[in-house]
């Protein structure tokens, strides 16, 4: 049987609410006191319920995360960040991976209410916009991490995704080529804005693209393969690739070498996210890098100030991303 509150008082020789103080940090008592009941109470293995925190109106530090899939190179490096900067204002994480899954978020979202947390920071794209209007009526903190949220009154920290889809274009034109295959991601608005950005830089340079070359897929391994083999079996072979995600980068690299089609000899490749897997990926993979940590620092941060203050406006943080250079696209000669 766990210990309760009481087993504390009694072993420790106090009253409830002394024991009550030391847990939450308030009134007077003695340095020696707080002390003498923190090894009772570590003694005896005892834990705060935060639920009874919850139920008396405090905080029980803890947010709640919303992802698509944890599966995600870049979901598992951001689910990462954030916990470790939440651990540093004194928070807990509770992650939740929807698997794109609608009823899935349903039942998240249900559970992330009944455990009374704090805040929740949504990185799925919402779906239905009911269940998110129901967080304002009642007043939970919210914050949409790297997605377009149905409200512009809502909080949002995100990256340029279309400044990186256009970053893409630049780059492969300068590179020489102008036959760009895409695999995108078309159930999340970052997909959609980084063709955006990429179309555009195209259209400024004058160069038509061809539509039958726009594949969509979720950055997941069994629909980045099928993409990946659809771009490989094309009669006419572009001459680059821009992938929507490392994920889906990496998996077609790796579905090129099955069927001895080389990177970046016979077709180049550029991804978007720089997870470690594009580091490592052979040859390095050329992307789009998302400041992951300071994306966490501020969805963290933001949201600690719409649960210190309910009223606070809603704010859109987006950071600028970066190209970086590795081996796997090559200049194509004129």
């Amino acid at each position: 049987m766990k210990p309760t509150i009481y087993d504390v008082a009694k072993k420790a020789g106090v009253s409830i609410a002394t024991v009550s103080k030391v847990i939450n940090n308030t009134g007077r008592i003695s340095e020696e006191r707080r002390k003498m009941v923190m090894k009772v109470m570590e003694e005896l293995d005892y834990q705060p319920s935060s639920v009874a925190a919850a139920l008396t109106g405090k905080k029980t530090y803890t947010i709640g995360v919303l992802i698509p899939d944890i599966a995600n190179p870049f979901i598992a490096e951001v689910a990462r960040a954030l916990e470790n900067e939440a651990r540093e204002t004194g928070y807990t994480i509770i992650l939740c991976s929807t698997d794109y899954q609608l009823e899935r978020e349903h039942d998240y979202l249900e559970l992330l209410l009944k455990k009374q947390v704090d805040g929740i920071i949504i990185a799925t794209e919402p779906k239905d916009i009911e269940v998110y209007e129901k967080l304002n009526k009642r007043k939970i903190p919210h914050l949409f991490f790297s997605v377009e949220p149905p409200s512009f009154l809502s909080n949002v920290v995100t990256v340029d995704d279309v400044r990186g889809g256009y970053l893409v274009g630049q780059y492969l034109l300068a590179k020489g080529h102008l036959d760009v295959a895409l695999i995108a991601e078309p159930n999340r608005s970052s997909g959609r804005l980084r063709v955006e950005g990429f179309m555009q830089s195209l259209k400024e340079a004058g160069v038509t693209f061809n539509e039958k070359w726009l594949i969509h897929s979720k950055s997941k391994v069994d629909e980045a393969r099928i993409a990946a083999q659809e771009v490989l079996n094309l009669k006419k072979r572009p001459t680059a690739l821009f992938a929507g995600t490392d994920l889906i980068a990496t998996i077609f690299v790796n579905e090129a070498r099955k069927t001895g089609v080389r990177i970046p000899e016979d077709i180049s490749v550029i991804g978007f996210d720089n997870t470690v897997h594009a580091e490592l990926a052979d040859p390095g993979l050329t992307t789009i890098a998302q400041p992951i940590s300071e994306l966490a620092y501020y969805a963290i941060h933001n949201l600690l100030k719409s649960i210190e203050n309910p009223n606070t406006p809603g704010h859109r943080v987006i950071l600028m991303p970066e190209l970086i250079e590795r081996q796997s696209v090559k200049r194509i000669d004129s």
